[in-house]
């Protein structure tokens, strides 16, 4: 079983995979992407705050 920081770790990397690809939703007009994606987005964060992460420095989308 993952212990914390592993859990962490991939959630942060999942989640700036996530932004990554809303940035190119957004930029490529693909508006049923970008919501789609904004969906993984919230949840994401959502596990981060609850896991203590300060999201400050890498939530590049602020929604």
């Amino acid at each position: 079983m993952p212990n914390n920081a592993e859990i962490i770790e991939r959630t942060i990397n999942e989640f700036q995979k996530v932004q990554a690809h809303m940035k190119n939703a957004k930029k490529e007009n693909a508006t049923e992407t970008y919501e789609g994606l904004k969906n993984d987005y919230i949840s994401l964060k959502a596990i981060l705050t609850s896991l203590g992460v300060n999201l400050t420095d890498i939530d590049k989308i602020k929604e």
